[in-house]
């Protein structure tokens, strides 16, 4: 009985394709021991280390030419920053996935706790929030495209965090995103406290201005003092569900009078 095996017996013991072995010995990574009489391949055990090495390094994301590169020249020091450099690139994929993770939950979550939000306002209690000063708006005056390209800031991914516009009573608002990093300035404290909130979805920007009186005229109606400045949140991501329509919530630290 022969040593070596086949190419079909290597493919079928490494777990890969015979046109992947193919592809290997094209590109010069991995030849046969021999070839026999029959013109059929030939492998040996050592081409089943080789083949091992190789579907590792592909498993690290180097390219064909970097592991010919890598089994033929690097030395074991090369080797070890190259498993360095994987384990770093590896952990920053974790990092991403982590990140992309929790925001998918933020963004259900949001949607499901307006979909099944049927009171219009309500008081809620809620927590401290930091928040970084952006840019001041006229509060006469519509967002523009400009103002977001002039004021554009590089580590923010501007629509996938909620928006604060910030109504001080000076004619203007201040618009902040929350601080999420320890490094990060904090311009303004939310206070934890209640809160009378109010999520809606409009179809124009105009209509803000109506939804920010009515808030007001139930506040006064139902005898709450303001504790603290208005806030208006954009939660634009919400419109993946609703293209037509931007998704906000007003709400106010009160105290009973």
């Amino acid at each position: 009985m022969k040593s070596e095996i086949t190419i079909s017996e290597l493919a079928k013991l490494m777990n890969v394709s015979v046109h992947q072995i193919r592809y290997f010995e094209e590109k010069g990574v991995l030849l046969p021991s021999y070839t026999d009489g029959n013109q059929y391949r030939r492998y040996s055990i050592d081409q089943i280390y080789q083949l091992a090495h190789i579907m590792l390094l592909r498993k690290l994301g180097l390219p064909v030419q970097t592991v010919k590169e890598c089994m033929t020249d690097f030395g074991p020091d090369e080797v070890r920053q190259m498993l360095q450099n994987s384990l770093e690139d590896t952990q920053s994929e974790i990092l991403r996935l982590q990140q992309l993770e929790h925001f998918i939950g933020k963004v259900l979550h949001e949607h499901d706790d307006f979909s099944q939000d049927t009171t219009a306002y309500r008081v809620v209690r809620r927590e401290s929030v930091n928040l970084r000063r952006w840019f001041e708006l006229n509060e006469q005056s519509a967002l523009q495209a400009r103002q977001l390209a002039e004021y554009a800031k590089p580590a923010l991914n501007l629509f996938e965090a909620d928006i604060h516009y910030v109504y001080e009573g000076t004619g203007s608002a201040v618009l902040c995103t929350e601080v999420m990093e320890a490094t990060e300035t904090v311009d303004l404290v939310l206070a934890a406290g209640e809160y009378l909130c109010s999520p809606f979805q409009v179809s124009r920007e105009d209509e803000l201005a109506q939804q920010i009186v009515r808030f007001g005229e139930y506040a006064a109606e139902h005898a709450y003092i303001s504790a603290g400045p208005l806030i208006l949140i954009e939660k634009s991501y919400l419109s993946l569900f609703s293209q037509d329509k931007l998704h906000y919530e007003l709400l106010q630290r009160m105290v009973s009078a």
